[in-house]
C-alpha cells in the first residue's frame, strides 16, 4: 500500500514536534508530508505543492484558524480526511467543526493511545477506498500536488474526450472541488478544461476532415462528441473560421 499523506496543523511547538514524531511511529505507512503553525500555511501548501490524505489541525490557531482551515479543506478538497484538536473548554467548536464532516476529534493533552486508535482505524478507511475505486490507477492515490491532479486530470480527458464530459463529474474522479480543479488547471495548462476538451475534439474533427473516407459532418460531430450535428458545425465555425463542410471542400 502506498504511503498515507498526513498534514499537522498546531501552533504549540512542543505539541506539534510530538504529535509528528507520535504518528511516524504508528505505523510506517504514515508519513507526516508538512507541519505548520497555523492554517494560511497549510491551505498555500496544498494549493502549490501536495494533498494529503489527512488532516490534523487544532482549533485556535493565528492567521487562520482550525475551523477556517477544515471549511476550506472541505470546500475544494472534500476527500480529504480531517481531524481536530482541542481542549475540554472548546467542545462548542469541536461541535461545530464535526458538522463539516470532521471524522473524529482529539482532546488535549493527546495521548498517544487515543491518537493511534484513531489513526489505526482511518487506514483501514482509506484502504478500502483506494481498493473500491473502479478508475484508472492515476485517479485511486490522494496524494498528488496539484500540478500532478492536472497532469493526470489532462490524461484522463485525452483518453475519454470523445465522449460525453461534465466538470462535475471529472471533479469527482479526483474527490477535488470542481471550481477549483477549473482553478488550478486554468493555472497549469493556461485554459480552462472546456477549452482543453473542446481543442481536442476540434483538432480530432479537422483530421477526420482531412482523410478520404466518406464520413458525413453528422458522423464525425458524433465521433468527437458532438451528437448534434447543428451544435458541433456552430461550435467547429467558432473554432476554426469556417463551417465543416467548407472546411472539407477546402482540402479537396
Amino acid at each position: 500500500m502506498n504511503p498515507i499523506h498526513i498534514i499537522v496543523a498546531e501552533d504549540e511547538p512542543l505539541l506539534l514536534k510530538t504529535l509528528i514524531n507520535q504518528i511516524q511511529q504508528i505505523d510506517r505507512l504514515f508519513h507526516v508530508l508538512f507541519a505548520a503553525p497555523d492554517g494560511d500555511k497549510v491551505l498555500k501548501f496544498m494549493e502549490s505543492t501536495q494533498v494529503p490524505d489527512v488532516i490534523i489541525t487544532d482549533i485556535h490557531m493565528p492567521v487562520v484558524d482550525g475551523i477556517e482551515l477544515i471549511k476550506a479543506v472541505d470546500r475544494d478538497y472534500p476527500g480529504v480526511k480531517k481531524i481536530i484538536i482541542s481542549g475540554y473548554s472548546e467542545f462548542e467548536y469541536a461541535q461545530q467543526a464535526l458538522k463539516m464532516n470532521v471524522g473524529d476529534y482529539l482532546l488535549k493533552p493527546v495521548k498517544k493511545q487515543e491518537l493511534e486508535s484513531m489513526l489505526s482505524k482511518l487506514k483501514l478507511t482509506i484502504e478500502k477506498e483506494r481498493s473500491a475505486l473502479k478508475s484508472p490507477k492515476m485517479l485511486i492515490n490522494r496524494q498528488y500536488s496539484p500540478e500532478e491532479i492536472v497532469k493526470a486530470v489532462a490524461a484522463f480527458i485525452k483518453m475519454n474526450y470523445k465522449s460525453e464530459l461534465v466538470l462535475e463529474d471529472i471533479a469527482r474522479q479526483f474527490s477535488i472541488n470542481s471550481s477549483h480543479l477549473s482553478k488550478i488547471f486554468l493555472k497549469y495548462t493556461g485554459e480552462p478544461p472546456s477549452k482543453y476538451i473542446m481543442s481536442l475534439r476540434m483538432n480530432e474533427a479537422k483530421h477526420l476532415l482531412s482523410l478520404k473516407q466518406e464520413l458525413t459532418v453528422k458522423e464525425i460531430g458524433e465521433v468527437v462528441g458532438y451528437p448534434d450535428p447543428f451544435y458541433f458545425s456552430r461550435i467547429f465555425k467558432q473554432f476554426t473560421g469556417t463551417t465543416p463542410t467548407d472546411y472539407k471542400n477546402q482540402l479537396t
